[in-house]
């Protein structure tokens, strides 16, 4: 498992990496929308969450993605994740409904992964 922060963000080379090493096209990532890093790399998003919780993450800041390294723009991010069935929130999907979400991910995302 890969922690991730602004002061240590992932080549783009790294995620290439470890998506060929344990998915072949993806990368499974956790990232904490309020202290701004994601933990990467693991067989389950579930692992993943359990790490942050443990490392004093709050649930509902917690979400699951899915990264193409591959890809670029909308196809990079894959915003699908058990995790992320919230009902109690509003979110009824293993996707995130909340545009505005979706959009608050991407920029964390873009400032965690080197270019």
């Amino acid at each position: 498992m890969r922690w991730v922060s602004v002061d240590n963000p992932i080549p783009l080379s790294e995620l290439n990496r470890l998506a060929a090493q344990r998915f072949g096209d993806l990368v499974k990532a956790v990232v904490d929308v309020r202290r701004i890093l994601m933990v990467a790399d693991d067989e389950l998003h579930a692992d993943q969450e359990a790490v942050l919780l443990c490392d004093g993450s709050d649930q509902s800041d917690l979400w699951g993605i899915n990264l193409y390294p591959s890809l670029q723009g909308d196809d990079f991010i894959e915003f699908d994740s058990m995790i992320n069935l919230r009902p109690s929130r509003g979110n009824r999907s293993r996707g995130i409904d909340d545009p505005a979400l979706r959009e608050l991910i991407r920029s964390i995302v873009a400032r965690l992964v080197a270019r």
